[in-house]
């Protein structure tokens, strides 16, 4: 069991749903309404905010918060955000990349700095670690969009670099810079994907110990917590014996 989407599973058995979605929605329209600022308010002429949209839309968020999002970029009077990358190594020398859209960067930089030093970890420089993660686009579609063999012909059509299968879905990757061509030529063939999504994917995997896996997860929940932080992602890898006795605990 390795990396940041399986922790996001733990935290949503653990309860705190309410906050947890709030939290979500918080995060996904901010990005809707940067995307609409970007370009123009229309998801159909701006890939951005189609991404951001149908994001939006994979987590049920309501029609209404999305359009009041998109209507907030259009009214002028939307805060101006810059997206910043935090770099550094969580507990067990885990490699650590935080996403923020911010409209006050030295706010964020020290709150993220913070957390890494209360949980065990150090904040680097921009491109202390991101030389381990390749960038690229994975699109999710679930099983009912076909076999593994029908998707996978489907991803290579489109232009995509791969496609992984198994009883959960579907996952598409290709080049992040490719995934507004290759998640529009999908959903011409499969229809509209539950998740499109551009990534940091590790190149190799960090093994840690229990007790530095309960510190990450800690470090990681607190920067899933912090209103700027929009993803984060990690290479650390567990067993499942100690991911059981985490998630029992």
């Amino acid at each position: 069991m390795a990396g940041h989407s399986q922790f996001k599973n733990i935290m949503h058995r653990k309860g705190k749903q309410d906050a947890i979605r709030s939290r979500l929605f918080s995060k996904l329209a901010r990005e809707v309404t940067v995307a609409a600022k970007s370009g123009l308010p229309d998801p159909e002429k701006n890939p951005r905010l189609r991404l951001a949209v149908q994001n939006a839309r994979a987590e049920n968020m309501p029609k209404d918060n999305i359009e009041r999002a998109i209507k907030k970029a259009m009214g002028g009077d939307a805060e101006t955000y810059e997206s910043i990358r935090y770099e550094g190594y969580g507990p067990g020398g885990v490699a650590v990349i935080a996403e923020a859209l911010t409209d006050n960067r030295n706010r964020t930089a020290s709150a993220v700095r913070s957390l890494f030093l209360k949980y065990g970890g150090n904040l680097g420089e921009t491109g202390s670690v991101s030389f381990m993660f390749n960038r690229v686009g994975e699109i999710f579609y679930k099983p009912a969009a076909g076999s593994a063999d029908a998707i996978l012909e489907a991803a290579i059509e489109a232009g995509a670099d791969d496609a992984q299968s198994d009883e959960s879905g579907h996952m598409i990757t290709c080049a992040f810079e490719n995934i507004g061509e290759v998640s529009a030529a999908l959903v011409a063939k499969l229809g509209e994907a539950e998740s499109v999504k551009v990534v940091w994917k590790p190149q190799t995997m960090a093994p840690v110990d229990e007790e530095k896996a309960q510190s990450l997860m800690k470090l990681i929940d607190a920067l899933d917590e912090d209103d700027d932080v929009q993803n984060v992602f990690t290479n650390f890898e567990v067993s499942d014996e100690v991911m059981r006795k985490l998630t029992a605990a």
